[in-house]
């Protein structure tokens, strides 16, 4: 196999265990309540923690792409007079398909970013 066939995958990068245990809830719960991104970046041990920063920059991407995504759909039934109902329903699905991973991700102490927006660190 040459390296033009490989498929690259995704870096996940390694946790501390002692910092992901630490940290799981806070990482979990912001998946779950997005407005709450911050949580870890206003707590001393969240400060410090990677695992805790890593999943806050991913809630907050998720929170802006939600948000946006929304917002854009609602535009788009609006201009097209209602004949596109659907698509709203669909930035839901997708954004719920992306709270899953994050949890799963957050709940098995991976630092793995999401699908197509987790990509961008907004938070160092």
């Amino acid at each position: 196999m040459t390296e033009e066939q490989k498929i690259e995958q995704p870096t996940v990068a390694k946790a501390d265990p002692a910092d992901v245990e630490k940290n799981k809830a806070m990482a979990i719960v912001g998946y779950i309540v997005q407005i709450l991104f911050f949580v870890p970046l206003v707590t001393e041990d969240g400060k410090k923690s990677p695992f805790a920063k890593f999943h806050a920059n991913q809630q907050l991407n998720l929170l802006l792409f939600g948000a946006g995504a929304y917002i854009a759909s609602m535009v788009l039934v609006a201009v097209s007079f209602g004949m596109l109902f659907f698509v709203p329903m669909l930035v839901w699905i997708a954004d719920l398909v992306l709270i899953v991973m994050g949890v799963i991700n957050a709940a098995n102490g991976e630092m793995k970013p999401l699908p197509v927006i987790g990509g961008f660190t907004l938070i160092k």
